[in-house]
């Protein structure tokens, strides 16, 4: 007899429950998911405890978590990667992926490698819409080139957003076909896949280039084959995450399970394209 071999979950877009600042629109966002603001700060009180959170992927089927660290002080607010390293050395099963503000740091390129050398980050977050840049700029290639050359993955936040502060013309992932043709070998993620205007512009960015690829985080599962309808041709190109801690991860995974895909297609979305990726195979 067959036995059906478990699919391997990782939620490859994860903030952390508590920020060392947080913006109002931010809180109310993210509160709304639960039925007052008080049960959303208790939940995050509990759930700033690694091993509490470890608990909660138990419950929920995931296998690993990335953690994403947010130097985001126009808008969202600030959670560093001292933050982000702190909590993910309680488990292997916690990924740290680090941020770093172009304005705020001269030598990008060194610190990616003493982040990665040093402090045992696995990737790297940008967000062009909340920090003021397009990701074609060229002062952010040093950048760039250093992550090509030590692997990593490099998760840019793409498509609209509705906190204040937020400028959504950096965030068109056609800017990401310039940094795919000049750093054919660096690991693109598209955050939101383009979400709002730009889902199209995603797709046709990630059917251009080998190492692009589209995370589904932020946008409604029932919605996925809506918006990206060729999903089952390039299910290779798709990522699994959910922009905790404002969803229910578990349902999540459940709808995506349950999408008119086929069962090839729903394990490479849910982990096997993020185990290639992220090195764990």
């Amino acid at each position: 007899m067959w036995t059906k071999l478990k699919t391997t979950v990782i939620d490859c877009h994860v903030h952390l429950a508590k920020y060392k600042t947080f913006g109002e629109d931010a809180f109310n966002f993210f509160a709304s998911a639960f039925s007052s603001k008080e049960e959303y700060v208790e939940f995050c009180n509990i759930h700033s405890d690694p091993h509490a959170f470890l608990q909660l992927m138990e419950q929920n089927g995931v296998d690993y978590s990335v953690i994403l660290a947010e130097i985001s002080p126009l808008s969202t607010g600030v959670a560093t990667n001292e933050m982000v390293e702190t909590f993910c050395q309680a488990s292997p099963r916690l990924i740290p992926f680090c941020t770093i503000n172009p304005y705020l740091y001269p030598n990008m390129g060194k610190m990616l490698e003493d982040l990665y050398l040093n402090h045992g980050f696995k990737g790297l977050k940008l967000l062009p819409s909340y920090n003021y840049f397009y990701p074609n700029d060229n002062f952010i290639y040093p950048l760039y080139a250093v992550a090509e050359k030590l692997g990593i993955p490099v998760v840019f936040h793409t498509g609209s957003s509705i906190f204040s502060g937020v400028r959504i013309k950096y965030a068109n992932p056609i800017f990401l076909d310039d940094v795919a043709v000049d750093f054919p070998g660096m690991k693109i993620v598209m955050a939101h896949g383009g979400r709002g205007p730009w889902y199209d512009e995603a797709v046709t960015v990630a059917r251009l280039h080998q190492n692009v690829y589209i995370e589904v985080s932020g946008l409604p599962p029932k919605k996925l084959m809506e918006y990206f309808p060729s999903m089952e041709r390039f299910a290779h190109k798709f990522i699994f995450g959910t922009d905790w801690p404002s969803v229910d991860v578990k349902r999540n995974i459940e709808i995506i399970r349950n999408l008119n895909l086929s069962q090839k297609a729903i394990s490479q979305i849910l982990g096997e394209n993020a185990k290639k990726l992220l090195g764990l195979v």
